[in-house]
Parts: C-alpha cells; sequence; structure tokens
C-alpha cells in the first residue's frame, strides 16, 4: 500500500470529487442531489464526509452523523462507507472504520453503528468478521405515499 491520508470534504468541489466513489454505493443519486443533500446534512446533521486518498487519489469514503438517543447514548452513525469497486479488498474500509472509532473517541462518543442492506453479505462478513461488530437489529423504514 502506498502512503495514505485521510482527508475531511468540506468545500463543494472536494464533496464532488468524491461523487464517482459515492455513486457506487447510492446509484439513485445525481450529481446535484448528493451536493445537496451533504451540504444540507453538515449544516443540519453535523455530517462528517471523509475521503481515504492514495496517490492523489480517492479510493474510499465515509460518511457520519455523531448522534445522541436514548438506546445508543452519545454515539457516530456510520450513514456511508464505500470503498472504489476497483480498489476493494485491499484494507480501505478498515482503515476508515478505524477511523471513524478513533474519531468517535476522541470526541467523546461512546460507540459507532451502522444499518446495511440486508442483501449486503460480504459487507455484513466484513462488519461482523474483520472488523468485530455486533448485529444488534434491524432498521424498519416506511416511506410516505
Amino acid at each position: 500500500m502506498q502512503a495514505m491520508t485521510i482527508k475531511e470534504l468540506q468545500s463543494d468541489e472536494e464533496i464532488l470529487q468524491a461523487f464517482p466513489i459515492m455513486k457506487q454505493l447510492r446509484t439513485h443519486l445525481d450529481k446535484d442531489t448528493y451536493l445537496e443533500l451533504v451540504t444540507e446534512a453538515q449544516a443540519k446533521n453535523r455530517y462528517k464526509l471523509f475521503a481515504l486518498v492514495e496517490s492523489k487519489d480517492i479510493v474510499a469514503v465515509v460518511g457520519f452523523e455523531p448522534m445522541t438517543t436514548l438506546y445508543y447514548g452519545r454515539f457516530v452513525w456510520v450513514c456511508d462507507l464505500v470503498t472504489d469497486s476497483k480498489q476493494r479488498s485491499r484494507g480501505y474500509g478498515d482503515e476508515l472504520l478505524k477511523f471513524v472509532e478513533g474519531w468517535a473517541q476522541e470526541n467523546g462518543y461512546e460507540s459507532v453503528a451502522l444499518s446495511s442492506g440486508l442483501k449486503r453479505i460480504d459487507a455484513h462478513r466484513f462488519y461482523e468478521d474483520k472488523m468485530n461488530y455486533d448485529k444488534v437489529s434491524y432498521v424498519f423504514k416506511k416511506s410516505r405515499g
């Protein structure tokens, strides 16, 4: 592995540089909607977007929100975690998730939580077997209409 850096993406330009990677996870988003949602989440929900950069290229991104609930207490919710499909199985997701765990600890948050789609079996193996996350619940959703 070459020299890696993890960088917070804050400007519109930086956020848009991560779009090709994020689009691999959030296939329903177009560039404008993606930018609008990221900037709104940053302003309203303290959403943070970080990129793992190797040789000047973004190879993986993570988006998370620090939260407080009665169930989890103070925790960090990982909203988005994706590695470029051409760069998978090189430890990038591991690096970013460990980064989030470190950020949580440094900022006084007790745990890190996330949800993963039911059909993402490889992702589940990664979270449970490699990263030692426990499966603690199902997430339910009801859309309007």
